[in-house]
């Protein structure tokens, strides 16, 4: 039977129980351990897919194309696993469900309440987990202790510590330990109260994880032991790190946390974990050769977790390259209001980003300024069809491609006015919206002599994750590709075009597909790896 671990958080939201979580799950897996990973949204939404990403930040896509929250990219980043739908269940999802089995009559006429009803149903979503050959199940709840919210996944974890055996399962409690510099003091009341709020709800941490500015002391995390009822030995550390988060599961290791809960769950996996590549990871990343800035032109350039996927394949991309790339997020209304030569200066290259309508003209006059000085560039997503529209605009000359601001994807469909459009499921242009949205793992077939197959390794067939409703209109394909653009990828069964590209430019390349969700910081992606390599050539050369 799997063994699992709940984790929880206290004090304050957003202090990185997603990164401990995934950081613990990288080391059981370098143990040699199987694992399953999950985390409880607390919210009221089915799903993150139309929450702003100004407020949630950015929504993660998986494999099967499930829309999750950003935590679920730090699951895979660091734990190397590629989770699914299961793996991020919301309030809305527990309640939806329950309601649908009410009115189908499952309950038998019965009062339906928060418990047992509610509870048995979030028991039931991470027990589905447990199969033959995972080893430990890794619960993260979101929120922090005595959020009203999340009182029924409390007593959902509560009710199953005591239905399993004891040795089966683990309580981790993540919370803040502030530094106050006025007293230069290192302030421990915070989290003991919050591990006596998470006590009054029947449920005793085995651990507690201490996010701090600094190292804790001995005596401090001593004092948390005494007072929170834990092993002076479980009172662990995580302090703010110097370069990357990927130094989290080192920070932990070093602590022994994956041997104690070895230990407490009575896990038979390799006596040490097995770090080896990504500390020599961590060390090209901590001593690169090289720094480079490249601009990353948006409308929401004020919230940087928009776009954490992007953020971390051009580090992953750097580590390629031995290189440390500093992205510049760049505000598109200040591009269009005639900022564009002092807000790019300096940089390298430029990325479009994949992102809901904004200041369209402003990110056009990015890749205007790209294209025009042979800067290299990255479109991604909307990102893509926002290419399209400037190379249609400015060099093709397609009649109102372009028109106010705002791309014309009219709700009357008009094959002349629209570069690209919404199709339907077999890659025609349909009015409307469509049945044409597709997330998920899609495959691409990469033309021979391309710079995209080249930046691929040669790889004829590719398959990455897709989170997107417009693609190329194809009856305007001809008119683009007689101007000049390179229709360079196809998906091979719908037809429908995957990546484009400007022959004769140094590195200027449009994806529909979002490769920023696979990259890895042990596995780049290939077109990060290759972006980067083109902006250290821009940059040598000036």
């Amino acid at each position: 039977m799997s063994k699992f671990i709940f984790i929880t958080g206290g004090v304050v939201s957003s202090v990185g129980k997603g990164l401990a979580s995934a950081a613990i799950g990288l080391l059981l897996r370098r143990r040699g351990l199987s694992i399953a990973m999950l985390k409880f949204d607390v919210y009221i939404n089915v799903d993150p897919s139309s929450m702003d990403t100004r407020q949630h930040g950015e929504v993660y896509v998986t494999d099967d194309g499930a829309e999750c929250d950003l935590d679920i990219g730090h699951y895979e980043r660091f734990a190397g696993v590629h989770l699914n739908r299961h793996a991020n269940i919301t309030t809305g999802r527990i309640y939806q469900s329950v309601i649908d089995r009410e009115r189908r009559g499952d309950y038998g006429g019965g009062t339906v309440q928060v418990v047992p009803h509610i509870t048995n149903a979030i028991k039931e979503t991470f027990s589905r987990l447990e199969k033959p050959g995972v080893d430990v199940v890794i619960v993260e709840l979101g929120g922090t202790v005595g959020d009203i919210e999340g009182l029924p996944f409390i007593e959902a974890f509560r009710q199953f510590s005591l239905e399993r055996d004891i040795g089966d399962v683990m309580f981790i409690h993540l919370t803040m330990v502030p530094y106050l510099r006025t007293s230069k003091e290192i302030k421990t009341k915070p989290t003991q109260h919050s591990v006596q709020k998470l006590r009054e709800f029947g449920i005793q941490p085995d651990m507690i994880i201490c996010r701090s500015e600094n190292p804790i002391p001995l005596d401090v995390k001593e004092k948390i032991a005494m007072f929170c009822n834990v092993r002076g030995d479980c009172v662990v550390d995580e302090h703010n790190v110097e370069v990357t988060v990927y130094e989290v599961p080192v920070i932990l290791h070093s602590q022994k946390v994956d041997a104690t809960i070895c230990a407490r769950l009575g896990l038979k996996g390799a006596e040490d974990a097995d770090l080896e590549d990504w500390q020599r990871m961590l060390s090209i990343a901590q001593n690169p050769e090289r720094q480079v800035a490249v601009a990353v032109a948006s409308s929401h350039h004020q919230v940087p977790d928009s776009y954490k996927s992007l953020s971390e394949a051009l580090f992953h991309g750097g580590i390629a390259n031995r290189t440390r790339v500093v992205p510049r997020l760049v505000d598109a209304s200040r591009l269009s209001s005639g900022h564009v030569g002092e807000d790019l200066l300096g940089v390298a290259g430029v990325i479009i980003p994949d992102g809901v309508a904004g200041d369209d003209d402003g990110i056009m006059t990015a890749i205007r300024w790209a294209r025009e000085r042979r800067l290299p560039l990255l479109a991604i997503g909307r990102g893509m069809e926002l290419l399209l529209l400037e190379y249609a605009s400015n060099v093709t000359c397609i009649p109102g491609a372009f028109h106010g601001g705002n791309s014309r994807l009219d709700e009357e469909f008009d094959p002349l006015a629209a570069v690209v459009a919404r199709l339907d499921a077999d890659g025609r242009p349909t009015p409307g919206k469509g049945r044409g949205r597709r997330k998920g793992l899609y495959a691409s077939y990469l033309e021979k002599g391309s710079l995209i197959r080249s930046a691929y390794g040669g790889e004829e067939i590719i398959r990455e994750r897709h989170r997107n409703d417009c693609e190329v209109n194809p009856e305007l394909i001809p008119e683009l590709v007689k101007s000049g653009l390179r229709m360079s990828g196809l998906n091979p069964d719908s037809r429908r075009i995957e990546a484009v590209e400007l022959p004769g430019h140094p590195w200027f390349v449009g994806v529909i597909f979002r490769p920023e969700f696979t990259s890895r910081p042990i596995a780049p992606s290939p077109l990060f790896s290759s972006f980067v390599a083109a902006l250290l050539v821009k940059g040598a050369g000036g």
